[in-house]
């Protein structure tokens, strides 16, 4: 059936009714109320949000373990992630505790559905959460109690019911509550929600005196109970303390610098005395001459940073001299010649003469030198805004810096390095810097947070395989001394002897396995490791012909507990059970031949088994075992190379200079003390080399291997940097 369209159907029309009666029923007053108190709601969950990154950085960099570190980074990434959702829930929900208001009932028992407890949240969890809700709201009704019931009585008077604490939509279980409920889908542990809780009371609950005042202003202008009696003001000690945490930025674009960042600064700069005036120098001093401020500064590197050229050109990019061509057209346009403030000038000093270190250092990758220059002007851009990007080791941007060049320490230069997973991950962080940074320096915080959990990732899966390389090269090198005690206790039992041949294959080839499994799994000290030894000893024995007159009973007396030992034994290393009945059959023969006279006269049917004497001594090898070493040379103990080797420990870095073209960088991941092997893996914590002591000691003392530095890339450049300035000042 065609419907007109200006006909409503029936039960939209009652829904929409249904929707917007109660607010069409609520004083304007109320309404302006509400829309006033959103504004300062909102603020303060801004607020909250702008600094959480930074609050759960900081708990990250104290954690006490990877695990830890990397929960709280999980957790940042999720509160950025419904930061928006989690703002329109807790407003959605304040507006229909308003909405609420129309339809309060008086008689109806008050909820405090804030304290309730968490769906699906353990006992001791809720009961965390609930304490400090608790504690939270106490806190302001102690604080700011007196405005609350003084707002509470006059929502009660213009709504004509009365109204309690726990209904009023401004009370603080009520905008607990909310927050409570606009959260509950943040999949985050216990820990990081009870810090959360406390950025809430931080930067929404504290000002809940302004809140209040401004909305008991509001009605009081309206006539609503304007004769009680006004709330006391805050103590200015108290709203120092409140405030605390939203120190002013002045003009936005500075944080406030402490003494101990100023006094770091003022050092630098006695030190950069002498290399001022190279960014647009002033030929002539006159009144013409007019500094550019910080924020102008700014802008011009954001527009430079937008013209950083490709990785091929990156060597003919000069910042300081595209900073100087920018400001001269600049002073060119304005008629007056534009400088670079004295602090500013020294901030953009020390960064290049930073960068010009850390593209120098040679413990950086060259294919990774280019992506890191081009970080030059966002790290210049956070040193302007903040000095104590120079003092402060933790600064988010320093430490980006320092992980990025430590995740590269293992680098290895191949032709499709650009489809290697870390190289792409370093080119997104500083494209994502050059596109997005302006002057906000929390993107640090946000990529460094990243950039930690993708190495973190790789760390793990690394230090995996690493784990398996180290556990099987120290079961290789347990195994070889086990064979070395086996092939020794083989040779003290074989040579020199006159032997049936089936024996002496069988001793080498089967009873060799069952030492080797005993020497290995009760060493050969052990009861068993001599039992086994004992008979294969007394094996030998029973197939030699013995001149004593009690050999024959010695020899009936022994063979049957031989027997069973030998069974045992093979049995226990798994020979090869066919293989096992013919030695047995073999050795039964060769059994019945002894008990035989010498003399006795021989069935001519009867086969003599092949004697062979041992003369050479027993080696035992595996199919995967490569050659032996054979280095042999010895050097003394204070030799150079030497002293380089012992000063390696599990973990360093090496480069080795494999030809002229090519270089192996790799970790050395295990030192085996029974064989003296050095094992060294890729950044995968895959096996790429191999070296004894003596060896990489030779190579040492050729040049052919050198340690990396494994210090801090920004702290490593920032040393050598007031090195050469002090020298500098030193020779002026």
């Amino acid at each position: 059936m065609h419907n007109d369209g200006n006909v409503v159907p029936l039960h939209k029309a009652a829904t929409d009714q249904a929707i917007q009666s109660p607010l069409a029923r609520l004083p304007v007053i109320l309404l302006q109320v509400r829309d006033k108190a959103t504004q300062q709601l909102r603020h303060g969950l801004q607020e909250l949000f702008d600094n959480a990154d930074d609050t759960l950085f900081e708990m990250a960099d104290r954690a006490r373990n990877d695990v830890e570190q990397n929960r709280f980074f999980e957790a940042m990434r999720d509160l950025r992630l419904k930061r928006k959702s989690i703002e329109r829930g807790f407003l959605e929900q304040f507006f229909e505790a308003f909405v609420s208001l129309s339809q309060y009932d008086s008689t109806q028992e008050a909820l405090p559905r804030a304290l309730a407890f968490d769906a699906g949240a353990a006992p001791n969890d809720d009961l965390e959460r609930r304490v400090a809700v608790e504690a939270m709201v106490s806190k302001v009704r102690n604080r700011d109690g007196f405005a609350l019931d003084q707002l509470t009585a006059r929502l009660s008077a213009l709504l004509g019911n009365a109204l309690d604490d726990q209904h009023n939509p401004l009370g603080p279980a009520r905008l607990c509550e909310y927050f409570l409920q606009a959260w509950r889908n943040l999949g985050v542990e216990i820990k990081v929600k009870l810090i959360i809780l406390k950025l809430f009371d931080r930067y929404v609950l504290s000002s809940a005196d302004q809140l209040y005042a401004e909305a008991n202003q509001l009605l009081i202008a309206t006539g609503v109970l304007p004769d009680l009696k006004p709330a006391p003001a805050r103590r200015a000690t108290d709203q120092a303390a409140a405030s605390a945490h939203a120190e002013p930025i002045e003009a936005g674009i500075h944080t406030p610098i402490d003494d101990g960042v100023q006094e770091v600064f003022a050092a630098l700069q006695e030190l950069l005395l002498h290399v001022r005036g190279s960014v647009a120098p002033t030929l002539e001093a006159s009144a013409q001459t007019q500094p550019i401020s910080t924020r102008d500064l700014l802008r011009l590197l954001s527009h430079l940073q937008q013209y950083v050229p490709a990785l091929a050109t990156q060597d003919d990019f000069d910042l300081r001299n595209q900073l100087e061509q920018l400001l001269t057209r600049v002073s060119v346009k304005s008629g007056k010649s534009r400088v670079v403030g004295v602090a500013d000038e020294d901030v953009i000093n020390l960064i290049a003469m930073l960068f010009e270190c850390i593209l120098d250092d040679r413990n950086l990758p060259d294919s990774l030198k280019a992506l890191i220059a081009r970080l030059q002007i966002p790290m210049l851009k956070v040193a302007v805004l903040d000095k104590s990007f120079f003092s402060r080791a933790s600064h988010p941007a320093r430490r980006l810096l320092n992980e990025i060049a430590a995740a590269a320490m293992g680098w290895g230069e191949c032709d499709d390095h650009e489809r290697d997973s870390l190289y792409l991950r370093i080119e997104q962080v500083v494209q994502r810097l050059l596109n997005d940074f302006v002057d906000d320096p929390a993107i640090f915080s946000e990529l460094l947070a990243d950039f930690l959990a993708f190495t973190s990732d790789e760390r793990r899966r690394s230090e995996l395989l690493e784990q398996r390389t180290r556990d099987a090269e120290e079961g290789r090198a347990r195994t070889e001394l086990a064979r070395q005690r086996v092939e020794q206790a083989l040779n003290q039992a074989l040579l020199g002897k006159m032997l049936p041949q089936g024996v002496v294959v069988f001793v080498q080839e089967a009873w060799s396995k069952v030492l080797l499994l005993t020497c290995l799994k009760h060493g050969d000290a052990s009861a068993q490791w001599h039992a086994d030894v004992q008979t294969m000893e007394q094996l030998i024995w029973s197939v030699q012909r013995h001149d004593e007159p009690d050999a024959g009973l010695r020899l009936l007396a022994l063979v049957p507990g031989l027997l069973k030992s030998l069974r045992d034994g093979l049995s226990s290393s798994a020979f090869d059970p066919f293989a096992t009945s013919e030695f047995f059959s073999e050795l039964e023969t060769l059994h019945v031949q002894l008990f035989e006279r010498p003399d006795h006269a021989v069935e001519p049917l009867a086969e003599q088994p092949v004697m062979v004497e041992v003369l050479q001594e027993v080696v035992l090898r595996t199919a995967d075992e490569g050659p032996a070493d054979t280095v042999s040379v010895r050097l003394p103990a204070d030799d150079a190379g030497l002293v380089q080797v012992d000063q390696l420990r599990p973990g360093c870095w090496v480069e080795f200079q494999e030809d002229d073209e090519n270089t192996l960088r790799c970790k050395l991941a295990a030192i085996i003390e029974a064989t003296g092997k050095y094992i060294f893996v890729n950044r995968t914590g895959m096996k790429v080399l191999e070296r004894n002591r003596t060896g990489l000691a030779l190579e040492f003392s050729r040049g052919a291997v050198r340690a990396l530095d494994d210090t801090l890339l920004f702290d490593r450049a920032l040393e050598s940097v007031l090195g050469n300035l002090r020298r500098l000042n030193r020779g002026k």
